[in-house]
């Protein structure tokens, strides 16, 4: 299978999502420390001109790749990215992995917004990185029982491409 976690900017929830996919966070301790969160491959890391790229964390314990999106404000890139899955899996019948598109958004809170804005748009990492880990934080048991959720739902689904929206984690 192919994980693809995504959200606005693809460098906050959907690292943190993939880091507790891959094991690089451990599911047992509900609330990370700073240290955690900051060593998080890619967290706070990308740019306005990453939205759109493929990030590539790893290769999970079942031997299926996590990667993460940045879509920006247009909902429109899943969309797209899902119908041409369909389209290759209709048209070449190539595709023998499944696809799984899931939506890290609902989990976001407030505090984790507003840090995005000031350290990602705004570049003042002094009030913004202090509230994204509050807000990583505060989202981490959430962003959990996600991860679980979409592993389960994909090795469930008998669909070859799966999209998750994820609402039930809103917060």
């Amino acid at each position: 299978m192919i994980y693809i976690y995504h959200d606005f900017g693809g460098t906050h929830t959907t690292s943190l999502a993939a880091a507790y996919h891959l094991n690089i966070l451990s599911d047992t301790n509900l609330i990370p420390s700073k240290e955690e969160i900051l060593s998080v491959p890619y967290f706070n890391k990308l740019k306005k001109k990453d939205a759109g790229e493929f990030i590539y964390h790893g290769i999970d314990s079942d031997g299926n790749t996590v990667y993460t999106i940045g879509r920006r404000s247009s909902k429109l890139t899943v969309k797209s990215l899902y119908n041409f899955s369909e389209l290759l899996s209709m048209q070449h019948q190539t595709m023998n992995k499944k696809i799984i598109f899931s939506n890290t958004s609902p989990v976001v809170p407030l505090a984790m917004t507003l840090g995005g804005f000031f350290s990602r748009g705004l570049g003042i990492d002094s009030i913004g990185v202090p509230l994204l880990i509050k807000g990583a934080q505060r989202c981490s048991e959430n962003i959990i029982q996600l991860v679980i959720e979409t592993k389960k739902v994909a090795k469930e689904s008998n669909q070859l491409i799966v999209k998750i929206e994820n609402k039930k984690y809103q917060d």
